[in-house]
């Protein structure tokens, strides 16, 4: 895995396939090959080259324990498109990814040719406030939960009632989760800190780059009615909403959501406002 110097960082990335350059930007406590089981293949596939990285508090990315702020992560996120020449190219995240992206996009518009938004928000309420506070709380706490009992929990917040109620998938999942557990260190415990500011739904009403908002339509982490008011702030976003999926939709309806990916890739322009689909 090759890296790159970048905003004062060593961060690590992926580069495969040729074509149009798609950047795939991973979520809080996650690395970036978690793109690789389904989304990096289907569009490598259709002709694209395909950049993933470990976000600044993922190792092998530099940890940077001492804190740092969204704003560090757009920059390192176009530092690496510069020093790879990419620009402008087409960006996706996911959660704390589409986070990134979103502000990407109205501080480096000149980067980015669309955008697309999984499982995102433009504001933090009370629920997600609480949320982020337990898990800060947890990690401060030096307490450890059993492998067994994380697993369990991880499932229940990020997967939909149709994987759960089915034995054999859910199976599957858990004993990925009790052997595959997120990020825990440093750098992870300060992507913790990273929460939306208010006024930022005001603020992507400035975004100009074709955008498509993806809700997954059972995730608990972040609802997809959060995700549709980043839509409806954005003038050029289309809205989709894919059902039986959790807040790992792209994993567990990823057919779906690569198909979406690409339809929206191969429409290269706005649709029109009216075209805003649940």
């Amino acid at each position: 895995m090759p890296s790159a110097q970048v905003n004062g960082i060593r961060l690590h990335y992926d580069d495969e396939g040729h074509g149009d350059p798609v950047v795939l930007v991973m979520g809080q406590g996650a690395r970036g090959r978690s793109w690789h089981l389904h989304q990096v293949p289907d569009l490598v596939a259709a002709g694209h080259r395909v950049v993933t990285f470990d976000n600044r508090g993922i190792p092998p990315t530099d940890e940077c324990p001492e804190g740092f702020t969204i704003d560090d992560l757009v920059a390192d996120t176009a530092g690496l498109v510069e020093h790879l020449g990419l620009g402008p190219c087409r960006f996706v995240g996911v959660s704390m990814g589409a986070y990134v992206v979103q502000e990407l996009l109205l501080a480096r518009p000149e980067l980015a040719v669309q955008g697309v938004l999984m499982a995102t928000r433009g504001r933090t309420d009370v629920l997600r406030a609480a949320m982020r506070e337990a898990e800060r709380a947890l990690y401060d706490g030096e307490s450890e939960l059993p492998p067994v009992y994380s697993a369990w929990v991880r499932a229940l917040q990020n997967l939909s009632p149709a994987t759960l109620d089915d034995d054999r998938r859910i199976q599957d999942w858990l004993e990925l989760f009790e052997f595959s557990p997120p990020a825990s260190g440093p750098g992870a415990r300060a992507q913790l800190d990273l929460t939306v500011p208010p006024g930022r739904l005001d603020a992507y009403r400035g975004i100009t780059t074709p955008c498509l908002v993806l809700g997954f339509a059972d995730d608990l982490v972040l609802p997809p009615h959060l995700a549709r008011e980043v839509a409806d702030a954005i003038p050029s976003a289309t809205y989709r909403e894919i059902k039986d999926c959790g807040h790992y939709g792209y994993l567990e309806r990823p057919d779906e959501v690569n198909r979406l990916l690409l339809e929206f890739f191969r429409s290269r322009s706005s649709p029109p406002a009216d075209l805003k689909l649940g």
